[in-house]
């Protein structure tokens, strides 16, 4: 199982946390309780190497120029239509999929394109599935301008848990879709907001796979 390196500093460090309370525990206290305490930190370690997984993710074989893909695991919550003002300053469609802390957290381009638009924002740690968390969370926010024109922003939102954005991405990058651009710790969201006749092909409720679910088509000319 390929492992994100990014996880690396804190699957170290619950490591040594966990082996340190465990050795401890078997030298000073009461065998049962060793066990016990054991029972509980040693999958707790072995839970932490799991969120940070890093599974190879193949396009579809079918996907056209215009399909947007899935930039998170997770589960949609939102899709609805909202005033766009930041980047594509027009009406456009929100879809907002929140990551569990057992969803696979590495975060994929949701299209190609060039990246225009690019900023980071402090902000709160309110519940991902909250629609207050797109305006008002810390959020990292991407605008891409497709080769067709039309502008795409999507945003890594952190939630109750993810109290930590990572992303490797600069204004004027050339995104290709499908490849790795980031990834939010300990569950948290992801929205993409697309024109507004664009496809639509998620509805609330449905389950994504980042680099393989189709979840919008951008409109043809």
């Amino acid at each position: 199982m390929k492992i994100a390196k990014e996880g690396l500093p804190t699957i170290a460090l619950v490591g040594v946390v966990v082996g340190s309370i465990s050795l401890l525990s078997w030298l000073y206290l009461n065998q049962w309780v060793a066990i016990g305490l054991s029972l509980i930190l040693v999958p707790i370690w072995f839970l932490s190497i799991y969120f940070f997984r890093d599974p190879e993710r193949i396009l579809p074989s079918q996907i056209g120029p215009n399909d947007i893909i899935s930039p998170a695991d997770g589960k949609v919550v939102i899709v609805k239509e909202v005033e766009e003002s930041e980047y594509m300053r027009s009406k456009a469609i929100q879809i907002s999929i929140f990551l569990s802390p057992l969803n696979v957290h590495i975060n994929r381009n949701p299209l190609s394109g060039s990246l225009e638009y690019l900023h980071y924002m402090p902000g709160k740690y309110l519940m991902a599935w909250d629609e207050r968390a797109s305006m008002d969370n810390e959020q990292a926010k991407f605008g891409v301008k497709h080769t067709s024109g039309h502008k795409v922003l999507f945003r890594q939102i952190t939630g109750f848990l993810a109290r930590r954005i990572v992303y490797y991405l600069s204004e004027g990058d050339q995104l290709n879709r499908g490849e790795r651009f980031g990834l939010m710790k300990f569950g948290s969201r992801m929205d993409v907001v697309v024109p507004i006749n664009s496809n639509i092909r998620v509805k609330e409720g449905d389950r994504t796979v980042a680099g393989v679910s189709l979840i919008a088509q951008l409109p043809t000319p």
